[in-house]
């Protein structure tokens, strides 16, 4: 299984950016997929998932401005990033689990907030 992820970028405080990644291959029996976030000098954490039947789960530090979504049939999850600020700043990485429990990452893509 491959994993592009795309959307990162500059935004200022306040902004809002959507992430997406698309998974290929041996693309069958995907059950959760995921955002985690890593920063300069920080460990990599969890900012949300989305299992198959739509169950979420996210960071506190993200809840009520983040919203993970996902297209099954595009094999697609995608993150939109409301009211973005510097602490949001970090490497975004998207993640899934197979039902047989194989764990993919994607390759990473930057997300800067700064005025």
């Amino acid at each position: 299984v491959q994993l592009q992820a795309y959307g990162g970028g500059l935004v200022q405080p306040g902004g809002s950016l959507r992430l997406s990644c698309a998974a290929s291959g041996s693309t069958f029996g995907i059950n959760v997929m995921g955002w985690y976030r890593q920063a300069p000098g920080k460990q990599r954490e969890l900012v949300a998932t989305i299992f198959t039947g739509g169950t979420t789960n996210y960071a506190d530090s993200v809840k009520g401005r983040f919203t993970i979504s996902r297209d099954n049939a595009k094999n697609t999850v995608y993150l939109q990033m409301n009211s973005l600020k510097p602490e949001d700043t970090a490497v975004y990485y998207c993640k899934i689990v197979t039902r047989l429990y194989d764990v993919y990452w994607g390759q990473g893509t930057q997300v800067t907030v700064s005025s």
